[in-house]
């Protein structure tokens, strides 16, 4: 199938070109002017750009968590991705407590395979690390899975003290994974969770002052320096809080290789999105969400490179039934929320049109940098030879955020009734057209696992 896209302006993160585009088979095969080529579809993209598919790094397609499962399966979440122009995910497979990496990795391939949409990999999360899970590292690392995530929050289900996280970032100096890091106090969280509910605050309102900006600067420090020591990498996951950021941007002032993501949910909601008695569960994440002056901060860091990555930490729980869970304590709400499908759209709006980042920046945090990050050569650009993953996006549709008309498998949005310039027309998955407009042309299980490589981008 050979397809040819004309007449669009090709946004890539280090230039912007008119071009048109001809794809043969999967990857992209020549970039010129006026192309004079036979082929099998002519998708005209006059007056919008073309841009390469986003990559989501972060999301929890169907994660246990507080005695429930996150609501988007693999085929579920992946097709609503795709509408909102994203071509791939990275997931988190789940270590078992008491269990090895590779139970976890099995039971997320048996998730996945056969039933993703678009192309996808795996992070693996450490919830227990032993001698033996330090040698499994290594052979997770030959077969793709390239990066492991570790908490200094959830005591007794996720967290992993210091001792352990170093270990692991020792381990990671050798293999040349990357450990990426939840960086809260768990410990001191708890307390102050606990001693909320004894004196009756158990609205959601107070999950969010549980969770002091400062304990995530203190924790996001204390990785850092202890990533310093091993001799490794250290990648923040979901960084929310001026506080972090900070810590960050002084570890590579000095030249050390932190890096850091931050999500929509950060940029655009604040704490005051919780303090709507319950129905502040909807906005119940962690970290959580901050005071809005919070949020000028993240965006000078996404300028100024302080923060490399946008994703989403897509996690979503129906707020009947699932979020109900945690009605009389707020400590029982199931953490997470719905974004998979609005990343990219969001950071059009509120970042390209409000003059906060450039197009080029903005296909950059959402789409280049990820793929550089976590060793997806074939993504991330449009270029000759890469995977023909491609969005047709016009900057100028406008469309209001809805969970009436989203495909996400939830039942409520977190930006209900927010209106939005920029939208994906034509999305491309290694050169077959799965979205088009608002049809549905995708296959479950037509996404494939990507066996990622150690990323250059880290040494």
């Amino acid at each position: 199938m050979r397809t040819l896209i004309t007449g669009g302006t090709i946004v890539n993160a280090d230039a912007t070109t008119r071009a048109d585009i001809l794809v043969d088979g999967e990857r992209i095969a020549i970039i010129g002017t006026d192309l004079d080529v036979e082929a099998d579809r002519t998708i005209d993209a006059s007056g919008k750009w073309v841009i390469p598919g986003a990559i989501d790094v972060h999301t929890h397609m169907e994660l246990p968590f507080g005695g429930t499962f996150a609501k988007d399966t693999f085929e579920t979440g992946t097709r609503a991705a795709a509408f909102g122009g994203t071509t791939t995910i990275i997931d988190f497979a789940v270590q078992p407590r008491g269990g090895s990496l590779r139970q976890g990795l099995d039971a997320w391939h048996e998730k996945a395979d056969g039933r993703a949409c678009i192309d996808y990999g795996f992070h693996m999360i450490i919830s227990d690390v032993r001698d033996d899970v330090l040698s499994e590292m290594d052979g997770l690392v030959d077969e793709g899975i390239t990066s492991f995530k570790l908490f200094t929050a959830y005591p007794g289900v996720f967290f992993s003290d210091d001792g352990a996280i170093f270990r692991a970032m020792q381990q990671t100096a050798r293999n040349g994974g990357l450990i990426m890091m939840h960086a809260e106090n768990g410990l001191a969280i708890d307390v102050v969770a606990g001693q909320n509910v004894a004196a009756g605050n158990t609205d959601p309102y107070y999950h969010g002052t549980s969770r002091s900006p400062v304990l995530e600067g203190e924790a996001t420090n204390r990785v850092i320096r202890l990533a310093q020591v091993a001799g490794a990498p250290v990648y923040i996951v979901h960084l929310s809080a001026r506080e972090a950021l900070d810590e960050v941007r002084r570890a590579r002032d000095a030249g050390l290789p932190a890096f850091a993501e931050t999500c929509p949910q950060y940029l655009f909601l604040s704490l005051d999105d919780m303090g709507n008695g319950f129905e502040g569960s909807k906005f119940v994440c962690s970290p959580p969400l901050r005071p809005a002056e919070h949020q000028e901060e993240l965006w000078t860091g996404l300028l100024k490179d302080d923060l490399q990555v946008v994703s989403t930490d897509h996690c979503p729980f129906d707020f009947h039934e699932q979020k109900e869970l945690g009605r009389d304590d707020f400590r029982k709400i199931p953490n997470g929320l719905p974004g998979v499908e609005n990343r990219v759209d969001l950071l059009h709006h509120g970042g390209v049109r409000e003059g906060r980042l450039t197009p080029n920046r903005w296909v950059e945090v959402i789409s280049t940098a990820p793929a550089r990050m976590f060793g997806l050569p074939h993504k991330g650009a449009v270029a000759v030879g890469l995977d023909a993953d491609l969005v047709v996006y016009d900057p100028n549709r406008q469309h209001t955020i809805s969970a009436s008309t989203h495909h996400m498998d939830v039942d409520y949005s977190c930006y209900e009734g927010w209106d939005v310039v920029g939208g994906a027309d034509v999305v491309l998955s290694r050169g077959t057209v799965i979205v088009d407009g608002e049809a549905w042309h995708g296959t479950p299980g037509a996404g494939q696992f990507l066996k990622r490589q150690r990323s250059p981008y880290l040494r």
